[in-house]
C-alpha cells in the first residue's frame, strides 16, 4: 500500500488556455502502469468552465459540491448535483464547469488511451454556449 499526502500535493490553478474563469486542480492518483487512471478534484468558480475537449477512453465525473453544468456535443447543458455522475463516452467532445451563480467541485476520472494518448482540447466553450 501506498498513501499519498494531500499535503505533498499543492492546489493547481488551471491553465487559462484550457479553462474560462478561475479553476483549481487538486490531484487525486496519476497510475502508473499498468494503471492508466487519472483522477482530479477540480474546484470551479462561479461561471467557470472547461474548453471543449474528449478523452480517448471516456470521463467521469462524480459531482462533490456546489451546482455544475456539462455537455456533450449536440445536447443539451445539463446540471450536476452532488452526488450526480456523469459518465461521458470515448471521443466526445464535451465541456463542464460550475452554474453561474455557484462554486461547483466535481472529481474528474479518466484513462489515457491504448497509446498512452489524454485529453484532446479544442476551442473554449462561449458565453452563448455556456448560457
Amino acid at each position: 500500500m501506498k498513501i499519498h499526502r494531500a499535503a505533498a500535493r499543492p492546489t493547481k490553478t488551471a491553465p487559462t488556455d484550457k479553462f474560462t474563469g478561475q479553476v483549481f486542480q487538486d490531484e487525486v492518483l496519476v497510475g502508473q502502469p499498468p494503471s492508466r487512471m487519472r483522477a482530479t478534484n477540480v474546484t470551479f468558480n462561479p461561471g467557470a468552465r472547461t474548453a471543449w475537449h474528449q478523452h480517448p477512453v471516456g470521463q467521469t465525473l462524480l459531482a462533490v459540491s456546489g451546482i455544475g453544468r456539462v455537455q456533450v456535443e449536440g445536447g443539451e447543458v445539463e446540471e450536476l448535483f452532488p452526488g450526480d455522475t456523469a459518465i461521458i463516452p470515448p471521443n466526445t467532445r464535451h465541456w463542464h464547469g460550475a452554474a453561474p451563480n455557484r462554486i461547483f467541485t466535481h472529481l474528474a476520472m479518466s484513462e489515457t488511451g491504448d497509446n498512452g494518448a489524454g485529453t484532446e482540447w479544442f476551442e473554449k466553450v462561449s458565453d452563448d454556449q455556456y448560457q
